[in-house]
């Protein structure tokens, strides 16, 4: 016997939003499965307006709307029953982030939850992982945003350790993440890794997918420490427009992608990790799993 569930979850974060509607395919004896039937990304950088003036302008407020009602749209013509939404660093730094959220549950009858950083490290800890996890091995999950990093440390299948650093794209492209927050970051993997030998990252977030294709890999293959860095150079050796006519970056991506690709470099070194999987997965897959098993 086989049953499909169709449930989908909203990621608002810095740099854009994103609809994820999965099939939870049920069957008698075996595991669930969670499958990827649609993803909508709608480029909204609230980080741009959260960070340097501290609230959503009233043009993104018009754009978030819009989307949300198009989200709402199309969760009903894929039959999704059950959804929800969460947001991150943009909408829970800006003053008016509140005001936004309930202008919108108004338009669009979506409710927003503004979760704050711990939490959304431990709901992207609670990803579909165990295909990438070997019991034997010890792991650094690094989820790059626009305005925040969240870091998880897996050990024998195990989360160990889950902390969220003030620390994104978006705020790197505004000068706004001083010295002290990158020693803080420093300290902290550090400190957290230094029992365990062998460390692998896994990383997750649009920039670290995005390398991951340019590089013509199989899924199950791992980017190189030495691969990651010499594509940071080679990025920085090109210009913006180039990066967006040469590469095929999208505009909202191609300014993001060299402070992403930098804080993943930064957190391979920092933990002596020389190979990078990339499974692609991040909240919104978090969100969906943890509806499932009823933690959210």
């Amino acid at each position: 016997m086989i049953s499909i569930k169709k449930y989908a979850a909203i990621d608002i974060g810095s740099n854009a939003m994103r609809l994820l509607i999965t099939n939870v395919v049920e069957q008698d004896n075996k595991e669930t499965q969670f499958n990827k039937s649609a993803l909508i990304r709608v480029p909204i950088r609230l980080g741009q307006d959260a960070f340097t003036v501290g609230e959503i302008s009233e043009e993104n407020i018009d754009r978030m709307t819009d989307a949300m009602k198009a989200f709402k749209l199309l969760m009903k013509v894929y039959k999704v029953e059950k959804y929800k939404a969460c947001a991150t660093s943009a909408m829970r730094e800006a003053y008016n982030g509140k005001d936004v959220a309930a202008i919108i549950k108004q338009q669009s009858e979506i409710e927003i939850d503004i979760i704050d950083g711990k939490i959304e490290a431990s709901i992207i800890a609670s990803s579909d992982l165990h295909g990438f996890l070997v019991t034997d091995k010890t792991y650094l999950y690094v989820d790059v945003g626009g305005g925040s990093t969240e870091f998880s440390l897996f050990s024998d299948g195990k989360i160990v350790i889950s902390k969220s650093f003030k620390n994104g794209t978006v705020r790197l492209l505004n000068n706004m993440v001083n010295d002290v927050v990158w020693h803080e970051i420093e300290k902290w993997i550090k400190c957290v890794t230094e029992q365990y030998e062998n460390i692998t990252l896994i990383g997750s977030g649009g920039n670290i997918n995005k390398l991951f294709k340019l590089s013509g890999k199989h899924q199950d293959k791992p980017l190189s420490y030495m691969y990651l860095n010499s594509q940071y150079q080679y990025l920085n050796s090109l210009t913006y427009e180039q990066r967006i006519s040469e590469l095929g970056l999208n505009t909202d991506r191609a300014d993001v992608i060299i402070p992403a690709t930098m804080i993943y470099l930064n957190a391979m070194k920092w933990s002596g990790a020389r190979q990078i999987y990339v499974p692609k997965i991040g909240l919104a897959d978090g969100i969906v799993k943890a509806m499932y098993y009823n933690k959210i």
